[in-house]
């Protein structure tokens, strides 16, 4: 990279930058994380105690969530849902990605980008409690339905887990429709045309050309939407109801509500290892390594 930005800006400059780049690294990312760690390995005393015979490391906040079956349970269901908000974002982003780079034309293309952006202008969780609206049980979704004579009655799409998968997939679909396009459009269209020529048709065409060149495009959406997902508070809090409770909602109980940082950074630290861990399974999927997602 020092040398790519080396031969760009010059010596100096490419050295600062790299310089700004690694002070931002370690004092944004890496000691925050060391933080977070120190404090999940510590018991939640009272300040006098702390410095104590009491005050030493444990795993004692690790235990809890595998001794908590609420917790437990509640963390691999927000394990499975983001995985599946991943799948969903896909599915939809995929067409619209090949679309954006394949079909339409510039100006299409300009204008389909300028619509997905436009709604992202505004805060996300103002854009989620528009949903909230919109899938209530006297919402608009509903009177039109009923309108249009397809349902009886009122349904609650707010109930389950439903509300919550929409909420995140349209907030998230951003970050798995751009890496899929800048993927697809770098394809060349010969190759298209030469799977077609040859008698493929538009499945086999994606299967065996479109998808294995864009792998490094699908890696980076689906390693972005996961760890989003896994990672929401907004969504589900909006759009959940209670029994679709979200790990990060018990993260922020801990903080904000009881006032145990010990066991909320244990918490946090356990989700941030099994994004980790999903982005390493992506990429061991797709068979691709940083460097071509850095692409």
């Amino acid at each position: 990279m020092f040398r790519q930005l080396r031969a760009r800006f010059g010596g100096p400059l490419a050295m600062a930058i790299v310089t700004l780049l690694g002070i931002w690294l370690i004092v944004m990312v890496t000691l925050p994380q060391l933080q977070m760690i120190e404090y999940s390995l510590r018991p939640n005393l009272l300040p006098a105690q702390i410095g104590g015979p009491d005050d030493r490391l444990t795993l004692a906040n690790y235990a809890t969530l595998f001794n908590n079956d609420i917790h437990r349970t509640i963390f691999f269901k927000t394990i499975w849902s983001s995985v599946l908000v991943t799948l969903l974002t896909l599915a939809v982003s995929y067409p619209l990605a090949w679309y954006l780079a394949k079909v339409a034309t510039p100006r299409q293309a300009a204008l389909c980008i300028l619509l997905l952006i436009i709604p992202f202008w505004i805060n996300e969780i103002l854009r989620t409690y528009s949903w909230f609206i919109i899938l209530a049980f006297r919402g608009p979704l509903n009177e039109v339905l009923m309108m249009l004579g397809l349902i009886d009655r009122p349904i609650r799409f707010l109930s389950g887990n439903g509300g919550v998968m929409v909420g995140m997939v349209y907030a998230y679909i951003l970050f798995m429709v751009f890496p899929v396009y800048n993927a697809i459009e770098s394809l060349d269209d010969n190759q298209v045309r030469a799977a077609r020529d040859l008698g493929a048709g538009t499945v086999r065409t994606h299967r065996r050309i479109v998808i294995p060149h864009a792998k490094p495009g699908i890696a980076t959406g689906c390693i972005m939407t996961f760890m989003l997902a896994a990672g929401s508070y907004a969504v589900p809090a909006l759009l959940g109801s209670p029994g679709s409770r979200w790990f990060t909602q018990i993260i922020y109980n801990w903080f904000f509500e009881g006032g145990n940082w010990n066991q909320g950074a244990a918490y946090a630290f356990l989700l941030l290892v099994l994004c980790i861990g999903f982005m390493s399974l992506i990429m061991k999927v797709f068979k691709v390594g940083l460097g071509d997602i850095g692409k």
